[in-house]
């Protein structure tokens, strides 16, 4: 896909989180948008992936750490073509296979059940290990919230990552600076975090991550880098794109009701008529 093309798909991402997150009533909004430009670009240019065949062992791997971001995930696989988008007006209600966080065992594309927070990169770094081990070219890549890390796990999985040199890892932090408490920098600063990676050895890599332009380059000097992890941190936009919602801690969690999600559509039709 071209730059323009990934633009608009965004959109439609967008679009997905924020009518899964009001017809559950329930989730998060503001971090799931805040990635959409990441989700879109691993999903539809970076990894190698096919729909068709999701279990396919030969596939990159994907760990949503901050598994409360699902409304995120969920949309890019449905605009992806795992399952209908339709289905994500399912979401959080009875019986939906569309659960608040990722299952691998129900949902398909879901390669790790996800959720509780700082876990996700120590899975991301035995599935790095394990292509390693077996022979295998899969890339394994991890995204992980700038709140998150502040769970002591996720330096403990980056230990280990840089000691056994696994090349083959990205981690993507969504540095948005804000979690359900407010700002990370009061709540509990994980600041700088490109330094804590570097002493970790990885290499790392400071983006816009609302720009497709620096993401595109991110991803093309991770694969080119051997012999360590990469490390790519993502300034982004919480909320993004949808006016009420930007850099608001208080959208963290919570679904926009009728008026304000006719607000919300509203701001991401204008949005996709921009690159038209």
């Amino acid at each position: 896909m071209n730059k323009l093309e990934l633009q608009k798909k965004a959109v439609e991402v967008r679009k997905g989180i924020v009518t899964a997150v009001h017809s559950a009533k329930a989730g998060h909004p503001g971090g799931s948008l805040s990635a959409a430009d990441i989700f879109t670009y691993l999903y539809f240019e970076e990894m190698n992936i096919d729909p068709a065949n999701p279990k396919d062992e030969n596939r990159d791997r994907f760990v949503l750490s901050k598994g409360h971001t699902a409304p995120g995930l969920y949309s890019v696989l449905a605009q992806r073509g795992y399952f209908p988008v339709e289905d994500l007006k399912t979401l959080r209600h009875t019986g939906s296979y569309l659960q608040g966080h990722p299952d691998m065992k129900h949902i398909p594309g879901v390669d790790m059940s996800s959720g509780s927070l700082g876990q996700g990169l120590s899975v991301a770094a035995g599935m790095a290990l394990a292509a390693k081990m077996s022979g295998k070219d899969y890339r394994t890549y991890c995204l992980c919230g700038d709140g998150e890390i502040q769970e002591g796990q996720i330096w403990e999985a980056a230990m280990f990552a840089g000691h056994r040199k696994l090349d083959n890892l990205v981690v993507i932090v969504d540095n948005n600076n804000l979690q359900i408490d407010g700002s990370v920098a009061d709540v509990c600063s994980p600041y700088p975090i490109d330094e804590k990676f570097k002493a970790f050895n990885f290499h790392v890599i400071n983006i816009n991550g609302n720009d497709f332009d620096e993401i595109d380059k991110a991803f093309a000097e991770a694969k080119a880098t051997k012999g360590m992890p990469t490390a790519i941190i993502a300034k982004t936009l919480k909320g993004k794109d949808v006016s009420f919602m930007e850099n608001q801690a208080g959208w963290h969690g919570k679904a926009p009701n009728d008026e304000e999600y006719a607000i919300a559509m509203e701001d991401l039709r204008k949005v996709g008529d921009a690159l038209c």
